[in-house]
This record gives C-alpha cells, sequence and structure tokens, in this order.
C-alpha cells in the first residue's frame, strides 16, 4: 500500500544549510529550509544577530531572543565565530565543506575580504550553491536597508492617500520579497545539480525583488507612461476594490468587486439592485470612472446596516469581502492555527512558519527547535 505523507520523510531530509547571513530576508530563507527538513546552522558574529537586540518595548529587556529575531530563526542552531580571525575563518571553511547551501547576506567586497565569497569557496567545493542577498546588486557597494528600498522602488509614494504622506508597510515587506526570489533561486539550483552535478552562484538583489514586485503598477507606467498615483487601499483598475467601509455596528470591512456578477449581487445585498442597472456603474470601466461616486453611496449604505450581517450575505453570494482584522485577531483566527508552530519546553512562545503551501507527497514538521541562544551548538570555535 502507498505509504501516508505522515510516514515519508521531510523532502530537505540531509540537506546541510550553512547561514551566514543575518537581519530577515537571509534568515527567512534558513527557517524556509529548516521547515523542510534541512539541518541549519546559523554562524553569528560574537555580538550576536543584530536583530536579537531589537526589542519591543513589551519584551523583558535582556532576552536574546527578540520576537524579531524569532520571526526568522527557529528550527536552526547557533555557532559564534569570529570570521576576523584565522581561527574563525579555518572553521567556517571546515563548516563549509560539509554543507550543501550557504546563505549570505554581506555587502559587495566584504565576502572577498573574509574569504568566504562564492568565488574562493568553490573551488575546493564545485557543488557547493551559494545564494548571496546584496542591495543594489553585486557592483554597488551600498548596504541595503527594507524601508530605504520600500520609498526608492516606489511602495511608498504609492501606500497612502492622496495628499498624504507616504507611508511604508508595517512590515519588511521589500526583505520578505527578496527572501522569496532567493529560495526560488536556491530551489533552482538544487534541481540543475540533480542534473549536472555541479552547485551555483545566485544572487539576489532588495532592489530588483522590490521592482519585480510592482507588477501591475509597474506595468501601468511602462505601457501608458502614467505614473501610478496613490489611492490609499484601492485599486487602480477595478472598483470597488480596497477601499474600506465602517457598517453601524462598528465592523471595518473590505470589498474586493472584481466581476460585474459580483457587483450586481452587492448591490442586491444592499437593498439597491438598481444601482447596478446605473451606467456610471455597470460595467468595471465604468465604476473605475466613477470611483468617487460610488465609493460615496457606498460608505453612505454600509454606514446604515450591520457589517457582521453583511459579511455572511456576501459570503453566501461568493462576493469577495473581507473584515479589517488586527493581527491578534487574525492570528486567533480558525483558519491560522495551521500556521502557527508549537511552543518548546525551552521556549514559551509559539512561532510562525514560513512555509505556506502543503503537499501530499512530505508531512508537515509539527515541531521545530525553538529560536535558538547564541552560540547553542555543540560547535565551538577552536
Amino acid at each position: 500500500m502507498p505509504q501516508s505523507a505522515a510516514d515519508l520523510p521531510l523532502p530537505f531530509s540531509g540537506l546541510k544549510v550553512l547561514e551566514l547571513a543575518s537581519v530577515l530576508a537571509g534568515p527567512q530563507v534558513g527557517q524556509f529550509f529548516a521547515e523542510l527538513g534541512a539541518e541549519v546552522l546559523k554562524v553569528e558574529a560574537p555580538t550576536g544577530d543584530v536583530t536579537r537586540t531589537w526589542r519591543t518595548p513589551t519584551e523583558p529587556a535582556d532576552t536574546t531572543v527578540s520576537a524579531y529575531f524569532s520571526c526568522a530563526n527557529w528550527g536552526k542552531q547557533s555557532v559564534v565565530l569570529d570570521l576576523t580571525t584565522p581561527e574563525g575563518k579555518a572553521e567556517v571553511l571546515r563548516l563549509v565543506g560539509q554543507s550543501d547551501v550557504v546563505l549570505a547576506s554581506y555587502k559587495p567586497g566584504d565576502a572577498e575580504k573574509l574569504g568566504v565569497d562564492y568565488a574562493a569557496l568553490s573551488g575546493s567545493h564545485p557543488r557547493l550553491i551559494y545564494g548571496h542577498i546584496t542591495g543594489y546588486g553585486p557592483a554597488v557597494n551600498r548596504a541595503g536597508y527594507d524601508a530605504v528600498l520600500q520609498a526608492e522602488a516606489g511602495f511608498m509614494h504609492l501606500n497612502t492617500l492622496p495628499g498624504q504622506e507616504p507611508l511604508k508597510m508595517p512590515v519588511a515587506m521589500v526583505d520578505l520579497l527578496t527572501a522569496h526570489q532567493l529560495k526560488e533561486g536556491l530551489l533552482t539550483a538544487l534541481y540543475q545539480r540533480e542534473r549536472t552535478g555541479l552547485g551555483a552562484l545566485v544572487q539576489v538583489s532588495l532592489l530588483h525583488s522590490a521592482l519585480a514586485s510592482l507588477a501591475n503598477q509597474a506595468t501601468s507606467f511602462l505601457m501608458t507612461g502614467h505614473d501610478p498615483q496613490p489611492l490609499g487601499s484601492g485599486h487602480p483598475s477595478i472598483v470597488p476594490y480596497g477601499t474600506v467601509y465602517q457598517a453601524a455596528d462598528g465592523v471595518r470591512l473590505l470589498l474586493a468587486v472584481g466581476a460585474d456578477r459580483q457587483f450586481q449581487h452587492l448591490c442586491a445585498v444592499l437593498g439597491h439592485p438598481e444601482w447596478a442597472e446605473d451606467a456610471r456603474f455597470q460595467t468595471n470601466a465604468a465604476r473605475v470612472a466613477h470611483r468617487q461616486e460610488l465609493e460615496q453611496i457606498l460608505r453612505v449604505r454600509i454606514a446604515e446596516v450591520s457589517g457582521k450581517e453583511l459579511l455572511q450575505d456576501l459570503e453566501e453570494r461568493h462576493v469577495p469581502a473581507g473584515a479589517v482584522r488586527t493581527v491578534g485577531e487574525a492570528l486567533g483566527h480558525p483558519s491560522a492555527q495551521e500556521m502557527l508552530l508549537s511552543a518548546a519546553p525551552e521556549f514559551s512562545h509559539q512561532g510562525l512558519r514560513t512555509v505556506a503551501f502543503r503537499s501530499n507527497s512530505w508531512p508537515l514538521a509539527e515541531r521545530l527547535p525553538a529560536p535558538p541562544a547564541v552560540g547553542n551548538s555543540s560547535i565551538k570555535e577552536p
């Protein structure tokens, strides 16, 4: 009989990943591999990953496993090495020899100074896959910071209401997008290595990852020559889509009506089927042209009804809509529970998975080792 997924090994069991990266993008990739069964060893400088010190006011002042650090470091071991010393460099080179994948996030030129760049390592380790994150590409000697890239890539300009100050996203979005790009590159390199036996250098920058994610906003400019302008949470080519409304019971909700049929159902639920026959609103193109008029009448009508009941009615009619939740409400929802990692005896807090996909060909890692204390690995610098 076929084995169940629970009886099968995780897909990266036996894979060894050496993490020379810090902060968020590189460590997110490390946790991704750990969740899928890889052995991930995080190399930290004597001062530790800087995110260990990025504590919110509600965290203990002496903790070295901050909430920020824990968002990207479950499932790993930590070793402290000073790569500026001969001993530290020798030990990291020994660890490279045992690794399948190296994750690095050095500013251009810094890995070369330390002797841990791909060119220095691949000669002795031709199967090595080396993933390198930079801010602006290998030719630009400039450190990359998420907030700066959100500004420079156009996201902050768009992420605001007309006439108001630009806003960055409340998570390090460009770092996370870069992590996804690096995962894709590394998975491609692993697939290629199975066919050729050779490793590869995979390079990704925060800038290129951000630009690649501008998607329809970028192509809108490229095809029309018109620079996209801020619309708040509204959509430039779909209405009503993204705007937040407040109902009579205080529920804040968002509509994502992408089809004329959905709009007809929305109007019926709101008790005004005639709106769907109005020439200003009959088609999506007409609704985009008359955005302000439509959003105003929706705002007035939704303020008169129960948001809870409206959302239920819209769900029954398959009209995309949802309540605006806090982070706590989102994580407390039943549908979010499978994305949470269980607390460990040595770490009393739950964690958040980075792997959102599932398969019938491998199990879900039910538990992972908690985010490591500094240098918790048995591997020590000689």
